[in-house]
């Protein structure tokens, strides 16, 4: 059974870095606690976290396409937060997220996929003259949404109902 990584116990005084606003947030966000709210356009977001954070394609925002499973993962978001100069990720998604949001995010999932093929050229583009791997990244959330992530929104519906992660003994709720 997959656990819920419970990033925030781990932040201590980093918390601070994370000063975007839930009405802010980007929509291609991915449902859990952290993610980019009007952020830069700096492009520094993958060179700290680059299996986290992707960059939206009209503005080159940055937003949170992977959620940190991991110490070192967080660690890395931290980084990406730390030198965003406006501040604008937030943690507090699991304030805001509600198991009905979360499957809507999840139903609309496919104008996701649509919106990372067609900025596809732009990310090319840019991977051309910055070498960050945008446009694999982009590929990389699209095989996310199509693979494991229906596993991992799973546990966040649990999480978010119960507080706590589930054990082997519990039900996931469906998507």
């Amino acid at each position: 059974m997959e656990t819920y990584f419970d990033p925030l116990p781990l932040l201590g005084e980093e918390r601070t870095l994370f000063g975007g606003k839930w009405a802010d947030r980007l929509w291609l966000n991915v449902p859990g606690p952290f993610y980019g709210a009007g952020t830069d356009d700096c492009g520094t977001g993958r060179i700290h976290a680059p299996e986290s954070v992707l960059y939206e394609g009209e503005h080159f925002t940055e937003y949170v396409y992977r959620q940190p499973r991991t110490a070192q993962e967080l660690g890395q978001l931290v980084d990406a937060a730390e030198a965003e100069v406006f501040r604008a990720y937030a943690c507090d998604g699991d304030d805001h997220w509600t198991p009905e949001t979360v499957r809507e995010w999840w139903r609309d999932r496919a104008r996701v996929k649509e919106y990372l093929t067609a900025r596809r050229s732009a990310w090319e583009a840019d991977d051309a003259q910055s070498g960050q791997g945008t446009a694999a990244a982009a590929d990389d959330y699209a095989a996310y949404i199509d693979g494991e992530l229906a596993a991992h929104l799973r546990v966040c519906l649990f999480w978010l109902h119960e507080r706590r992660s589930p054990t082997a003994a519990d039900r996931l709720p469906q998507l």
